[in-house]
């Protein structure tokens, strides 16, 4: 008579445990919040404000940039960047240049970047952006009586790799900084290194997709919602 419960019931009891397992396995995946898991891409837009030390200053590049984010992980896009001010050149001034002519190298380029997401849950994250460029620069000379002369503009090529981090404020808007370092590969007949340097950077994020769904939903604009933990 034991042998027969036994025969009914460790079967039973068996099945059990294979039943819950799916459900344990469901509740560790809500709380492994390692990465942001989206199936579905959705547009993101940054405004990206860089800076660099070139040769002694300090000097701020205006940029922004657009593309797409899925599965939480990968982002591509585009950028376009512009110098906000002219960065002191190193190089010999041309022969007859009036003396007191200041001179400065000015420079713009547009970015393919490709950003990868290696840690970070819904609120923050840890980033490698990767950004490849070509543009144009130019020596722009100030002479003493008001006069200026631009030189020809000679085409640029660089390659940007960095690390960045951001926080989500909102559930549709972040904050972010990093730090990386600008290559020239090329550039004219001037010395690379007037270019080239560390940079570091403070970037707002819109997520535009997240942006759409809190105002189509009519939800609270700062709205915490889908930013905290499930067991919070």
């Amino acid at each position: 008579m034991k042998v027969a419960r036994l025969v009914v019931v460790v079967p039973l009891l068996t099945a059990g445990w294979l039943a819950a397992r799916p459900a344990a396995a469901t509740v560790i995946a809500r709380f492994d919040t390692t990465f942001v898991r989206n199936g579905h891409r959705r547009p993101v837009f940054q405004f990206d404000q860089r800076f660099s030390i070139l040769n002694g200053k300090v000097v701020g590049i205006n940029g922004v940039k657009g593309g797409l984010e899925w599965r939480g992980r990968w982002r591509a896009g585009l950028g376009v960047y512009r110098l906000s001010g002219g960065v002191p050149t190193r190089a010999a001034q041309p022969v007859g240049t009036p003396p007191g002519t200041r001179d400065e190298v000015r420079f713009r380029y547009l970015a393919g970047y490709g950003e990868y997401v290696f840690i970070g849950n819904r609120r923050w994250e840890l980033s490698t952006p990767l950004q490849i460029g070509i543009g144009s620069y130019y020596t722009k000379y100030s002479y003493p009586d008001g006069g200026v002369y631009r030189t020809p503009s000679e085409i640029l090529y660089l390659v940007e790799p960095s690390v960045a981090a951001h926080y989500r404020v909102f559930r549709w808007v972040g904050l972010g900084a990093g730090t990386g370092y600008r290559q020239i590969f090329a550039s004219g007949p001037k010395p690379a290194d007037e270019i080239s340097g560390y940079i570091f950077f403070a970037r707002v994020k819109l997520f535009l997709g997240d942006l759409h769904k809190v105002v189509r939903g009519r939800e609270r604009l700062f709205t915490q919602k889908g930013l905290k933990r499930v067991n919070e």
